[in-house]
């Protein structure tokens, strides 16, 4: 029997209305947790590909990873170690910077990274579903493979200089390196999806990046801020940047030449309550992903 068109039509409408898109709610970030963990070996492609797709046609590869932080640390050491004095004020200038910038840009490269992930994926947005946190999150492990790389100098260079990570302080870098981590997600992700609609932000993050590295004590020391800024709230305002406090963290661990030297008051608790406020702001941070999403495709 043949179904006429008004039969078809009334039939559909007899359908009730069923949400599309994103729950809104806890149950709706369970569900993106869920569909980004059926989908992780997608995840794990991206990341490869993002890792293949920085170093293409080199023919040295993976070490370009660490030119950057190498040539950086040369030239801090030059100018500032060497022109400037930083090294008769600061024992183990090399390492110390060094271990500032292992931290440093394990950051910078999750943000400035996951801020042009979904425009940098338009293709795929476009053409195929799939929870489009898996664009920001594939940064982030990207990131986190050059950090290994540069994390596994930074303990070598320690251990030949003969100044090993001591145990008793050995905590503070993998609760900052969490701190680094959530708060540079919640970061991507907000900025990833602002980045759709004003392609201005991705432009915005380098110049900011590019000055807030300075807002840390990578190429100077803690004990020059403490000096320079009186207690109160200009330099409760420097401590409340959660960089800054991963940086003392990671300095804390693995400056040995610097196991004497001053560090903020309370300086675990301040990382434990950055970590707790980071989580709080990826809750946002996804939350503001999520609102903005079903938009993505069009604007792409």
């Amino acid at each position: 029997m043949t179904i006429s068109a008004q039969e078809r039509i009334a039939a559909v409408s007899r359908e009730p209305l069923k949400a599309t898109g994103r729950t809104r709610g806890w149950s709706g970030a369970l569900k993106s947790i869920q569909d980004i963990w059926d989908r992780r070996e997608l995840l794990g492609l991206l990341v490869r590909r993002e890792l293949r797709a920085r170093y293409k046609d080199s023919a040295l590869g993976f070490f370009w990873s660490l030119v950057r932080p190498l040539t950086m640390l040369l030239v801090y050491y030059v100018a500032i170690g060497k022109f400037l004095g930083g090294e008769r004020a600061i024992p183990s200038f090399a390492i110390f910077v060094f271990t500032g910038l292992t931290a440093w840009s394990l950051f910078s490269d999750i943000v400035a990274g996951g801020t042009g992930s979904i425009v940098g994926n338009g293709g795929l947005v476009k053409k195929i579903y799939l929870p489009r946190e898996v664009f920001p999150l594939s940064v982030v492990g990207s990131a986190l493979f050059n950090f290994a790389i540069q994390l596994g100098i930074l303990i070598v260079a320690t251990v030949v200089l003969q100044e090993p990570p001591q145990l008793s302080t050995l905590y503070y870098a993998p609760l900052a390196a969490a701190v680094l981590l959530v708060f540079g997600l919640a970061l991507a992700l907000t900025l990833s999806a602002l980045n759709v609609f004003l392609r201005d932000v991705q432009y915005l993050v380098e110049v900011v990046l590019m000055v807030a590295m300075w807002a840390s004590p990578i190429v100077y020391s803690w004990a020059l801020v403490d000096q320079a800024i009186p207690d109160g709230f200009l330099k409760d305002l420097y401590l409340a940047n959660p960089v800054t406090l991963c940086v003392l963290g990671f300095q804390r661990t693995f400056w040995a030449a610097g196991a004497g030297a001053a560090y903020p008051d309370h300086l675990t608790i301040r990382l434990l309550i950055a970590l707790g406020i980071s989580l709080v702001l990826l809750v946002i941070g996804h939350r503001v992903f999520a609102r903005l999403e079903g938009n993505f495709a069009q604007e792409l």
